[in-house]
């Protein structure tokens, strides 16, 4: 399970680091609920990430007993890593220019009033349901399931791992607001509006770093 954990690695820290789910909490932390709200997004990012990164981890693991060649899963790194790469290039394209603040996604204007339950499903559609991050949640799975091939039980427990990673990022201004109280409010703003305006950038680099590995993985393995 340690090499399984190991490959999956830079890719739960590329999780970890999306800028978009950590301003949603962060926004959640200055509102009226923002205990619950906050609270039910964490819980929810960490299932929905725990849910995809296992179900592939397990579907690939499965398909191809213990020392049977597996050039399918080269060839499903090789090519999750040329959408990665694909992704970085638009990412990077679409940055905002000098000077010019980016656009606030419609949702983040809305977050004022969600609801525990909203704040979840809000989790589920930036965790899993977003291309970039599913992208990365399956490269995730897939990485560990070439390094334990035929083996459920550490498929699942590095899938486990691979969850709680990805959720130090969220997890993070919570912990803030907790220990911080009420001078936590600069603290999370100013980390909100440095994540806004760099988004772009940030995701494009992380997708770079991350396709190239997934492409060099699944060269290195044919």
């Amino acid at each position: 399970m340690g090499a399984a954990i190991g490959q999956s690695l830079p890719v739960a820290v590329g999780v970890l680091v999306s800028p978009l789910p950590i301003v949603a909490v962060v926004l959640m932390l200055v509102s009226e609920r923002a205990r619950a709200n906050a609270l039910a997004f964490v819980a929810a990012w960490f299932l929905a990430v725990l849910a995809v990164a296992a179900a592939a981890a397990l579907l690939a693991s499965a398909a191809t007993p213990v020392g049977e060649p597996a050039a399918w899963r080269a060839w499903a790194k090789i090519g999750l890593g040329v959408l990665l790469l694909l992704l970085s290039v638009r990412q990077w394209r679409g940055r905002p220019r000098r000077g010019v603040s980016p656009p606030a996604p419609g949702w983040m204007a809305a977050i004022e009033g969600f609801t525990p339950a909203r704040s979840a499903g809000l989790a589920v559609l930036l965790g899993v349901v977003n291309p970039k991050n599913l992208l990365l949640v399956v490269s995730g799975g897939v990485a560990i399931a070439a390094a334990v091939p035929g083996d459920p039980g550490a498929a699942f427990g590095a899938a486990l791992v691979f969850a709680v990673i990805a959720s130090i990022g969220i997890a993070a201004p919570v912990v803030v607001y907790f220990a911080m109280g009420d001078r936590a409010a600069r603290v999370l703003d100013d980390l909100k509006g440095w994540m806004i305006q760099h988004n772009a950038p940030i995701m494009a680099v992380l997708l770079l770093v991350i396709g190239a590995k997934m492409l060099g993985d699944g060269i290195s393995a044919l």
